[in-house]
């Protein structure tokens, strides 16, 4: 069995410029090395160069949508066994279905307290030679 590794690289997108840096610091604060992005064109194209063990994703941001970019993002070599996290505030049944059709492995109803995030994160192992 290949060795296991804790999540460390985090990428985190919202168009809420604010409560991303907000959430972004927080979780620098809990020892994981972020990467912020506001939209999901750009999450995509962060990713390929961060290449982060999670990425948190916003559902309802202009252009592509959270479920958007995390398909998108699960056709990149670097997204197939990311950890993915939908933090929104469609909470429905049918938004959280959506959610699992996207490729994500959580969905988190806004406001999230970011003590959650950290349970998830550090839940979370990844399989490789580095941290």
């Amino acid at each position: 069995m290949a060795n296991r590794f804790a999540v460390r690289r985090v990428l985190l997108t919202d168009d809420n410029v604010d409560a991303a840096e907000t959430l972004g610091v927080l979780l620098e604060l809990m020892g994981f090395e972020v990467r912020i992005t506001n939209d999901g064109d750009t999450a995509i194209s962060a990713g390929r160069e961060f290449l982060p063990q999670a990425v948190i994703l916003d559902i309802g941001m202009p252009g592509l949508n959270g479920y958007d970019a995390a398909r998108q993002i699960r056709q990149e070599r670097w997204g197939c066994g990311v950890l993915l996290v939908a933090v929104t505030g469609y909470g429905q049944r049918e938004d959280v279905q959506r959610s699992v059709n996207a490729g994500f492995h959580y969905h988190l109803t806004k406001p999230v307290e970011p003590d959650v995030i950290k349970f998830i994160l550090d839940q979370w192992t990844v399989p490789g030679g580095s941290a």
